[in-house]
């Protein structure tokens, strides 16, 4: 079965309880185009949306994708796999859960963007689902979706209605490194971050909460709070979600982001090579622009905003990445490579 014919029309739905739906809607300033490509690419989510932790595109053709997301989802962090079909010419994405979670037996729904007048367009999120739990599921379940496509709607508002398009403020940075240690040291390293402050240098503290969350994909929840020194000896604190995957990754996003940025989100993926352990670090970061000349100076356009920023992100995962590669001995060197 293609990822196209999976896609199931919607008011379609394979289980025999009772089909509810909901539908959110926002007026926006914007082009319908501008709006829609906000929702066609699921890689940017995690910083644009709120609830979004992490997204991953495990296949796509030509108009339909199978991706895998994780978000807070009232008090959880949960994962699933959705199959995404799309209708550029009536910018329109219609999605369905593939396994949902139970209690929820079907969920599926679409993003629709109609153009009602010269730069100002009209947008609804609709979802269908049903549900096998008890009332108070059934209601707990419905109250988290209003929560989460409120805040989605809105996030693509914001986003769609500033003067700069996605592309000037949303970018990615990373760097590689190879460490002369096992893949499980360096997981280690990385995993125990409540040892930070007295393994790596820029971390003046670090408040470290961890979780099995049944329905995250097999990933140790791990919440961050984290006071970070600067080069000028000041110190920003900053909150991150981290999804571990032992001995493999850990994705990240910041719940709470530092002055100049609207989000970060990113991963630390560990491979095994000939000699040691590949270590790629990898950043995804929106720009505020509204804040850009108070934290980077008057007159700093956006390139120059983002060069700097990236070098920053860049260069506390090099000094992290150091403190591991002297923490676990594995002697002079470190083969390094990368850039922005």
């Amino acid at each position: 079965m293609s990822i196209e014919s999976a896609v199931e029309p919607a008011g379609q739905h394979r289980t025999a309880t009772p089909l509810r739906s909901a539908e959110h809607h926002a007026e926006l300033a914007a082009p319908a185009r501008r709006a829609y490509r906000l929702v066609a690419d699921v890689t940017r989510w995690p910083v644009l949306f709120p609830p979004c932790l992490a997204a991953r595109v495990l296949e796509s053709d030509r108009d339909s994708e199978r991706i895998r997301l994780w978000a807070i989802v009232g008090t959880e962090v949960r994962s699933w796999t959705s199959l995404r079909l799309f209708d550029e010419e009536r910018l329109r994405v219609d999605f369905r859960q593939e396994a949902p979670g139970p209690p929820v037996e079907w969920m599926s729904g679409h993003w629709h963007f109609e153009e009602t007048s010269a730069d100002r367009t009209r947008m609804a999120l609709g979802h269908e689902w049903s549900v096998s739990g008890t009332p108070g599921q059934e209601r707990q379940i419905a109250e988290a979706l209003d929560r989460n496509s409120r805040a989605e709607v809105a996030a693509v508002a914001r986003w769609a209605d500033l003067a700069h398009p996605v592309e000037e403020l949303v970018f990615s940075v990373s760097e590689e490194t190879v460490i002369h240690s096992s893949p499980q040291q360096v997981y280690d390293f990385l995993y125990r971050a409540d040892l930070w402050p007295e393994r790596v240098a820029h971390v003046a503290g670090l408040d470290l909460e961890e979780s099995a969350e049944a329905d995250a994909d097999g990933a140790l929840v791990q919440t961050l709070d984290m006071r970070t020194r600067t080069d000028d000896g000041s110190v920003h604190a900053t909150q991150s979600v981290r999804l571990c995957f032992p001995h493999e990754r850990i994705a990240y996003k910041q719940t709470t982001v530092p002055r100049g940025l609207r989000g970060h989100s990113g991963e630390w993926v560990v491979t095994p090579v000939a000699g040691g352990t590949r270590v790629t670090a990898r950043h995804q970061v929106a720009l505020d622009p509204a804040a850009v000349e108070e934290v980077f100076g008057p007159g700093t356009s956006l390139a120059e905003a983002r060069q700097r920023a990236g070098a920053l992100l860049s260069g506390n995962s090099m000094r992290t990445l150091e403190s591991c590669r002297l923490h676990a001995g594995s002697g002079p060197g470190v083969a390094g490579g990368g850039g922005r």
